[in-house]
């Protein structure tokens, strides 16, 4: 009787290869140290190491270019004989706890830059890796729920960083400290990969199989996949806005009400684990409901959320009251934005690439958040280093730049439909 109830509870869960839970369990608890450095890592560098918010927004974009670099090899390791997968995702782990280390200990610009382009290779070698495993182990009907679920871990884990790691700095502003935690948990992540995760990439037929070089060429003349290239980078360059630009924003920006009262860590935190709070309950929901649509239509319901998010930003620092509430409700939209994006986005790949090129297609997708991540930061930062008005009106500018957005949406679902 006990068992059946159990087994009735869990029902709602999708029906994964155990290996996929493995991996975003992994996930999750390098996840958790990621949230501890996301969200602070801008307030603690421009207001007590004492850079410019430009340079800030800069080092932090030149994760970018090395991520370049990472997520070519990451694709070609990936679809690689002698390195798969499994090799590629422990790459991954190793460079990114030494980058977090690295980061603990920068005091100035140069070692800031040192440290992130330590991060976007780790991330760059990571993204192709770890996409192409889920793909490896799930039916194409599975794929909308197994990356849902990978990215549910990641909520999970960012949402408990976000959480522990603004109590650790309310309570003894020891900033350096969340890098350090941040380094662990990546060698927590390697030692679950090395000892859970089993290789799951098959090599294709000698007859069958291209060379690296072709393997690019072709991918590059899928006209589907350039113009999903441009979606991409516009997407992350938004989500970069929320990491980089968004708390620095209120804790510089936005008083908390007419009394002046500004937005400490500690509320930021809050607001933040509230948004990772939405986006953990409601990524199956939203990923289920979305599942009738195409993909391209999937995508073009996040943009009108990302839109509807970036006013409600706008309003949060133009308001004369209830700023916080406006600050709730901006991260909140942000949430279904994200959770009705990532799924739909990884899943479309799967569906353009040819079995033999997954990880060089996943390469270049993942090549689109360092582009966006290289754009974002350093435009978040210039236009707070403008005037207070400038910088309350660059999020109306951002929900203005959606529409050219679904625009491009609405130019590949039709690429992408059926000929009559």
């Amino acid at each position: 009787m006990n068992f059946s109830k159990k087994n009735s509870l869990f029902s709602w869960m999708p029906q994964l290869n155990p290996q996929v839970w493995i991996l975003a369990f992994g996930r999750f608890l390098s996840e958790v140290g990621t949230g501890f450095t996301l969200f602070y890592a801008p307030i603690f560098f421009v207001n007590q190491v004492g850079l410019s918010a430009t340079a800030v927004g800069f080092a932090l974009g030149s994760a970018s270019i090395s991520g370049v670099v990472g997520r070519i090899l990451g694709g070609a390791f990936s679809d690689s004989q002698d390195w798969g997968r499994r090799k590629t995702l422990l790459l991954s782990a190793a460079i990114s706890a030494i980058a977090s280390l690295v980061l603990a200990s920068a005091n100035n610009f140069s070692i800031l830059v040192i440290g992130n382009l330590l991060v976007g290779l780790g991330q760059g070698l990571y993204w192709p890796a770890n996409e192409s495993v889920v793909a490896d182990l799930t039916a194409p009907e599975q794929r909308h729920e197994a990356y849902a679920i990978t990215r549910l871990a990641d909520n999970l884990g960012l949402g408990m960083g976000v959480v522990l790691g603004g109590a650790l700095i309310s309570a003894t502003g020891a900033y350096r400290t969340l890098f350090i935690v941040d380094a662990v948990s990546f060698v927590v992540f390697f030692g679950v990969v090395y000892f859970a995760i089993k290789e799951t990439y098959k090599p294709v037929d000698a007859k069958a199989a291209i060379s690296l070089k072709s393997s690019w060429q072709i991918a590059l003349s899928d006209r589907r996949l350039l113009i999903y290239v441009l979606v991409n980078i516009i997407f992350t360059t938004y989500i970069s806005q929320l990491q980089s630009t968004l708390p620095l924003y209120l804790k510089n920006f936005v008083a908390l009400n007419a009394s002046g009262a500004e937005f400490t860590e500690g509320t930021i935190s809050v607001i933040f684990g509230w948004h990772l709070a939405i986006a953990i309950f409601t990524q199956l929901p939203v990923v289920r409901g979305l599942k009738r649509f195409t993909h391209p239509q999937s995508l073009i319901f996040s943009a009108v959320m990302w839109a509807i998010g970036f006013i409600l930003m706008w309003v949060t620092g133009v308001a004369t009251d209830y700023q916080l509430w406006w600050a709730i409700g901006a991260l909140s939209v942000f949430a279904i934005a994200i959770v009705s994006y990532t799924p739909s986005a990884s899943a479309l790949i799967t569906e353009l690439a040819p079995k033999s090129q997954l990880g060089v297609y996943f390469s270049i997708s993942s090549l689109c958040w360092a582009a966006g991540y290289f754009i974002g930061p350093p435009l978040g930062g210039w236009a707070l280093d403008q005037t207070p008005v400038f910088a309350d009106n660059f999020w109306l500018g951002l929900a203005l730049s959606v529409s050219i957005l679904i625009s491009i949406l609405y130019y590949l679902e039709q690429m992408l439909s059926p000929k009559p």
